[in-house]
């Protein structure tokens, strides 16, 4: 339920930031749809700087940044295309909007991390309404929802960046799911999602069902998968159709409704799966939703607290207690702790 709340907050919020926009100049919508950054640099208030991939940040979920400065200036990845780096800076824009208006902060004050989701959803809807009008999106996407083939179709119709129409098309889904945009090594390049948990830009898929298929094949096929979610969790089983997308692969995920079926019942299960492991050092079995730890990538033990990382002081066991103690605790001449002896 969140997450459907947030998707419509976001599309809500971007309606409201095309609004401000356009008060505040007339036509500024339809010429960042023509050309977002040829557009920015003109504007007096902004620096636009284009800068390395790996100095942008690194939360954002597009390869870009905004500050405040001053004077504020958005940063923008020069390695990607420049769909890509127009949608990019649209989305920068975005949060630029939201900073500097009240009216646009306003409904953060009602969500629970004070609006961080929702502002950066809303820079992805805002980006992708302008550079994707209503027409034309409704001339490649049936009513019924976005099937892989028709994302792509969608794609080579429009000037627009590969996410902004997965952006686009995961506002059309007709039931909780994913847009997926996988690199040719099956790494998630990025992702729309709509009333699930959304999916790190970066990981790896390209091992699971369907996506495997797709990857080693022409690109297209359908079935039933599991997207991976942190830490090698998965998810619910999804109905999944696959599409090439120039050096790309679009992948669309549904837990029901699917597009190319007649009838598709829901999948089983309503949430990720935890994984399965045994404790190395108090040798118990469990299972677990936490972060990782960095260096082992084992979350820790609920028991005992630990990870599998080695500790960094040596312990004995005490025959006494049956307690690891670290070495201080036992005197020269003794097997047992100063507790036991």
């Amino acid at each position: 339920m969140v997450n459907y709340v947030l998707a419509s907050a976001a599309r809500t919020q971007a309606a409201a930031m095309i609004q401000e926009l356009e008060a505040a100049r007339p036509g500024a919508a339809e010429r960042l749809a023509h050309g977002a950054l040829a557009e920015l640099r003109t504007w007096s208030e902004l620096t636009v700087l284009e800068v390395e991939e790996n100095l942008t940040e690194q939360g954002c979920s597009v390869a870009g940044a905004y500050d405040f400065g001053p004077p504020p200036h958005l940063s923008v990845a020069k390695s990607a295309s420049r769909a890509r780096r127009d949608f990019t800076a649209l989305h920068e824009l975005g949060h630029h909007l939201q900073k500097n208006t009240l009216a646009l902060m306003e409904p953060f004050a009602t969500q629970p991390d004070g609006g961080l989701l929702l502002e950066d959803a809303a820079c992805d809807a805002f980006a992708a309404e302008i550079l994707l009008p209503a027409p034309l999106v409704h001339q490649h996407l049936d009513t019924k929802g976005p099937t892989a083939s028709a994302i792509t179709q969608l794609w080579q119709a429009s000037n627009a960046s590969r996410m902004a129409v997965c952006v686009r098309a995961a506002q059309h889904l007709p039931a909780p799911g994913h847009i997926l945009l996988l690199d040719p090594t099956g790494h998630l390049a990025f992702a729309a999602s709509h009333g699930l948990p959304p999916l790190q830009r970066g990981s790896f898929q390209g091992d699971i069902a369907v996506i495997d298929r797709a990857l080693a094949g022409s690109g297209h096929t359908r079935g039933l998968t599991q997207v991976r979610y942190r830490d090698g969790i998965l998810g619910r089983e999804l109905h999944t159709d696959t599409a090439p997308m120039d050096r790309y692969l679009v992948a669309v995920l549904v837990t029901d409704s699917a597009p190319w079926r007649s009838f598709t019942p829901p999948t089983p299960d309503t949430g990720p799966r935890s994984r399965d492991y045994i404790c190395a050092a108090c040798d118990e079995e469990y299972r677990s939703f936490a972060p990782a730890c960095p260096s082992c990538r084992i979350p820790p033990c609920p028991d005992c607290g630990r990870c599998a990382c080695p500790p960094r002081v040596t312990e004995r066991l005490c025959p006494g207690c049956f307690t690891l103690h670290p070495p201080a605790m036992f005197s020269a001449r003794s097997d047992r702790c100063r507790n036991c002896d």
